[in-house]
């Protein structure tokens, strides 16, 4: 168990799937329920008890952050903007000066989704072992997303250790954006931009890498179509099926 006191929100993203909507706002910036994904994320770290937090930046940066400065939060966040886009991780390596020097969480900017009976963030911190893991992910059955799933992202033994599908083998969980990860996992990662799958693939091979399964809802926002849907099910009190 954990107590983070630092978390990232990635915003930095083109957001190309999501065309038209991000022609002239990024992704995180998109509105459900009359409120932006980006503050959606932000409610859900302010309810986690965590007070620092980053923001990064690259298309349309003013916007995120007017959007960081007018949520109004205390200490204020700090917002890097990157003049070539770093990607996941080479965006979180960029931040790291800013997240302390123990575990913290990253989120997606554009993720979303509705807590179970506890808490997705505290159920992450609650399980995380700084002595048996490097990342803790979590992970949504590909059985209750409404979208495209692919193969899936990870599959997860008695453990809870997670592990990539093989050549023909279909994994059960999609990663859900949202995570801690181990500031130690970025060393002798390169400059520049590169993805955090590096650092998954760094955790696998130490067997230090988690998963943890959402009870909640969760929503797949790649599209216009899926945020769509997603603003119809929620004003409906229609949620995707938790198990």
């Amino acid at each position: 168990m954990i107590a983070p006191t630092h978390a990232m929100v990635l915003a930095a993203g083109l957001g190309t799937r999501m065309r038209p909507l991000t022609d002239d706002r990024p992704k995180p910036l998109l509105p459900l329920e009359g409120r932006s994904l980006l503050h959606h994320a932000m409610d859900r770290l302010r309810d986690a008890g965590i007070p620092r937090l980053v923001v990064n930046s690259h298309w349309f940066a003013e916007q995120v952050t007017d959007a960081v400065a007018a949520y109004g939060a205390s200490p204020p966040p700090v917002v890097l903007r990157e003049t070539v886009l770093l990607e996941t991780g080479g965006g979180v390596k960029a931040a790291l000066p800013h997240l302390g020097a123990d575990p913290f969480v990253v989120v997606n900017g554009d993720a979303f989704w509705l807590d179970g009976p506890n808490a997705a963030l505290r159920r992450l911190c609650a399980a995380f072992d700084p002595d048996e893991m490097d990342a803790l992910l979590l992970l949504v059955r590909t059985s209750q997303v409404d979208g495209e799933t692919g193969r899936g992202d990870f599959l997860l033994d008695p453990l809870g250790r997670a592990r990539r599908p093989k050549e023909r083998e279909i994994a059960p969980y999609l990663f859900g954006g949202v995570q801690i990860l181990s500031p130690a996992l970025f060393a002798g990662m390169p400059e520049g931009p590169f993805s955090l799958n590096l650092v998954y693939d760094r955790a696998i091979e130490n067997g230090r890498l988690y998963g943890l399964v959402h009870d909640g809802a969760w929503f797949h926002l790649s599209t216009p179509r899926d945020l769509s849907n997603a603003e119809q099910l929620l004003r409906a009190g229609v949620l995707p099926a938790l198990f």
